[in-house]
């Protein structure tokens, strides 16, 4: 953040399933829609509403409370999550949103297509974790129902919509972690969790951070410590980080993400229901259904490698956003990007039509001009992450405010 700590990409070689984008489209977007990927990205997600009727528990410092969530060894648990996300971000006819993207048709159920719509709106899982080699998300819709299983190296990806399947297997140096017992979950299913947000916030806590333990709340039937990280500078956009931890075993249970403009939560991710025992072998096992299309993760690459020079832009799509230099330090941490062709220039409403049009539009919409010593720009705003993008092909990206990110041009001119 200035960040919660963004979470870091995804493996390119296990999660790697890009589609091929004819470079015009996608430089005429490319910022705004990068803007809406750090905002997703940075924030990860997070909680439900608590139980009514706060509990009476023993008095616990700040510190001691972070000491217990570092020292929870909770291997297992299973339950339902509640996650609502208002970034701020409008949707776009044909089924695209800033937040999320355009859907992929469920052509093949990967992460990529699928978990992008947990940044916006409410949405209920089931989860299942058995230690660092099995766990297992459900993102439960109206008729339908989506699955992320990890089991053992494997990972499958179901959408029951569509009857479409993505399957994978972990490298070889992903295994030997699991071996070890130190295999991180992989991306989309770890970020999902209480716990890995509350990791993410806790790691952001420094001298520019105030922490306090601010009463007690019922989570999921459980008891639990209500712990408060607010920053200190000014600039920031974040008012504050609450996280509920279970008094009991120090579990993160419920992680809520404020904004300082007020209003409701940015992020909001928690326990409706939880149980800590050993969950059932069966809810790491998935065997695709009779007449589903499966996907596996090598055709992917052999799709995207045959299309040759119409996606040579996205293989130097890291070429498009370099120099990266960071500003400040803390929760006003600003990121300085180069564009090395320079700005691309949006398109004028005469170049677009249909949806192309009315993404233009919405685009723009969340853009507002700004002058400074370091010359002319566009901010793109969200309720959380704004970025700058100068006219000479620069980007200042962060979650700070408006005035910080003209400060951070000015002195990078």
């Amino acid at each position: 953040m200035a960040r919660i700590r963004p979470a870091q990409a995804p493996d390119d070689d296990f999660w790697d399933d890009e589609r091929p984008v004819r470079r015009h489209k996608a430089v005429r977007y490319a910022v705004p829609a990068a803007i809406a990927g750090v905002a997703a990205a940075t924030i990860g997600l997070v909680p439900a509403l608590a139980d009514s009727g706060d509990p009476d528990l023993p008095k616990i410092s700040a510190e001691e409370l972070i000491g217990k969530i570092a020292a929870s060894d909770a291997q297992r648990l299973s339950g339902s999550v509640k996650i609502t996300t208002d970034l701020g971000l409008p949707s776009i006819p044909g089924g695209m949103s800033l937040g999320g993207g355009a859907s992929d048709g469920g052509a093949s159920a990967s992460p990529e297509s699928k978990l992008p719509e947990l940044a916006s709106g409410s949405h209920t899982l089931r989860v299942a974790v058995d230690g660092p080699e099995r766990q297992r998300v459900s993102i439960l819709e109206d008729a339908a129902e989506y699955s992320l299983i990890h089991n053992a190296g494997e990972v499958w990806a179901y959408d029951s919509a569509s009857n479409t399947a993505y399957h994978a297997k972990a490298p070889k140096e992903a295994a030997d972690k699991d071996a070890e017992g130190e295999h991180k979950l992989p991306e989309g299913l770890q970020d999902v969790t209480p716990q890995e947000l509350a990791k993410q916030a806790l790691a952001a806590v420094d001298d520019t951070t105030e922490v306090s333990v601010d009463g007690t709340a019922r989570v999921a039937g459980r008891d639990a410590y209500q712990l408060l990280i607010e920053p200190k500078q000014g600039g920031s956009t974040i008012g504050s980080v609450r996280i509920a931890v279970d008094a009991d075993n120090g579990v993160p249970l419920k992680l809520t993400l404020n904004p300082k403009s007020g209003g409701k939560a940015v992020v909001d991710v928690g326990f409706t229901k939880v149980d800590f025992g050993k969950p059932a072998a069966s809810s790491f096992e998935f065997t695709p259904p009779k007449g589903a299309k499966v996907t596996e993760q090598d055709e992917l690459e052999r799709e995207a490698g045959a299309h040759g020079a119409d996606d040579a832009w996205s293989k130097d799509a890291a070429a498009d956003f370099s120099g990266l230099n960071v500003i400040g330090e803390g929760w006003g941490s600003i990121a300085e990007l180069k564009l090395p062709g320079g700005a691309p220039a949006l398109p004028d409403d005469a170049e677009l039509s249909g949806d192309e049009g009315a993404a233009a539009d919405l685009f723009s919409g969340l853009g507002s001009k700004v002058k400074g010593d370091f010359g002319s720009g566009t901010v793109f705003s969200t309720r959380l992450v704004n970025a700058l993008m100068t006219d000479d092909g620069k980007v200042f990206v962060g979650a700070v405010d408006k005035d910080a990110l003209v400060d951070a041009a000015n002195a990078a001119k």
